[in-house]
């Protein structure tokens, strides 16, 4: 595809024009994996921090963050502080994100079930909070306290045991005063000032002052992510995260300037973030591209928001709605917005989105703060098999079995037969003991 045309946006022109290469690159937006040497020196850092324990933590601080800690655990009075000094306009956005949040979450709660798959044989499942969740809270160019709500908020509706946050201190040895605010607000129970890998590896093993936890969620950067991954053996996380990303499905009725709006909020992310929009008729994709090109030269985050289109950046015609739901089910979006005529409708053919938003007017900026939808979301086309962050993720399920004395005799024979039949003949042993019980 010729993409002279455009000093902005990486890709422009017909979907049908991609070439094979192209659409590869919209499409593999894992990168063929991680960096190599991202994952060797995750890999050291995380054996350090298991073996260290918390000596390994402050040698961290001092080499990563330049500050020299006293303490891992911030005092609760700190968080409590940042919270009465936080701008009441921003303390009132943030407590009513949490609300909206809790609200969204408590809808979500699971049930206990028990079922009779035959006579006198009854299966059941219950749902149990996990005892210990940890959220990881990036900090230093993203510092983002609504993503502590996302994952302490839930995690409290559910009834987790306790919620401990991790963030990286910034020169007076703490994290953000906004990350310490919103940990308040959410009912955190702990705080510690720790980054990067070292906190994961904190979090997922644990050291003399930091719980080890059954789950870690929360965005952050190369270096998390790739300490989540590796350490998933030990701790389960929400999902693999890489950077944000949009899909855009746009008719007649859109207006350009607010999709290119949306492309843009997406883009000012991370210079690798992808922003994709497909639009039914040249002219309207057109002007699209136009309105992104425009608005990226005023944009405060230009440097970054380029570099994204630039990218991994798109405006693509489409001839129809019909033509535009495969690669969509194919880009599995982290955010899919459908400007289109009618949106509910169009619901229906949407499959592998991380989330939805339907029609211009929901933008994808309401569902990262307010609307109480989860915001952590999977991204580089994992929204194929996994789900967003919600509340099922911080509950285990226990299952149990009874069979009562009827129906084990019923039972016996049967699986004594199959278990013969796999060559484990203590198995049907113990089964046909019960066969004249």
């Amino acid at each position: 595809m010729d993409t002279s045309a455009s000093p902005v946006l990486r890709y422009r022109g017909p979907l049908s024009g991609l070439s094979a290469e192209d659409r590869r690159r919209l499409l593999d937006r894992a990168g063929g994996g991680s960096d190599a040497r991202v994952a060797s020196r995750v890999s050291e850092l995380i054996a350090r921090v298991r073996a260290e324990g918390d000596r390994a933590l402050f040698d961290l601080a001092r080499q990563f963050d330049r500050v020299q800690l006293t303490s891992l655990e911030v005092p609760r009075g700190r968080w409590e502080a940042a919270l009465a000094a936080l701008d009441p306009g921003v303390r009132e956005a943030l407590s009513r994100a949490a609300r909206n949040i809790a609200r969204a979450h408590s809808a979500q709660k699971p049930r206990a079930v028990e079922i009779e798959t035959e006579p006198g044989v009854l299966v059941g499942r219950r749902p149990d909070p996990l005892g210990r969740v940890g959220v990881y809270a990036p900090g230093g160019r993203a510092v983002y306290p609504s993503s502590v709500l996302m994952g302490a908020v839930p995690a409290k509706v559910a009834g987790v045991g306790e919620v401990i946050v991790c963030s990286p201190p910034g020169p007076d040895g703490l994290p953000h005063a906004s990350v310490l605010a919103a940990a308040a607000i959410a009912g955190a129970d702990r705080v510690f000032s720790l980054g990067g890998a070292g906190a994961v590896a904190a979090m997922a093993y644990g050291t003399e002052s930091v719980p080890r936890v059954d789950r870690i969620v929360g965005p952050g950067n190369a270096y998390v992510a790739e300490a989540k991954l590796q350490v998933v053996g030990a701790v389960a996380i929400e999902a693999p995260a890489g950077p944000s990303e949009i899909l855009v499905i746009a008719d007649g009725t859109a207006s350009p300037d607010a999709v290119a709006r949306e492309m843009l909020a997406q883009a000012e992310h991370d210079p690798e973030a992808a922003c994709v929009t497909l639009a039914v008729g040249q002219a309207l994709a057109d002007a699209i591209a136009s309105a992104v090109e425009r608005l990226a030269q005023e944009a405060k985050r230009w440097e970054i928001v380029t570099s994204a289109l630039g990218s991994r950046g798109a405006v693509l015609s489409v001839s129809s709605l019909e033509e535009a739901w495969p690669f969509a089910a194919d880009f599995a979006a982290e955010h899919l917005l459908l400007a289109t005529a009618s949106p509910q409708a169009d619901l229906a053919r949407v499959r592998n989105a991380g989330t939805v938003f339907l029609g211009e007017r929901s933008s994808v900026a309401y569902g990262d703060y307010m609307t109480g939808s989860n915001h952590v979301l999977p991204t580089a086309g994992l929204a194929r098999a996994y789900s967003g962050l919600n509340l099922l993720d911080f509950y285990r399920w226990t299952t149990w079995q009874r069979v009562e004395p009827r129906a084990a005799a019923l039972l016996a024979e049967d699986v004594g037969r199959l278990a013969d039949s796999e060559g484990l003949f203590a198995h049907a042993d113990a089964a046909r003991a019960w066969r004249n019980a």
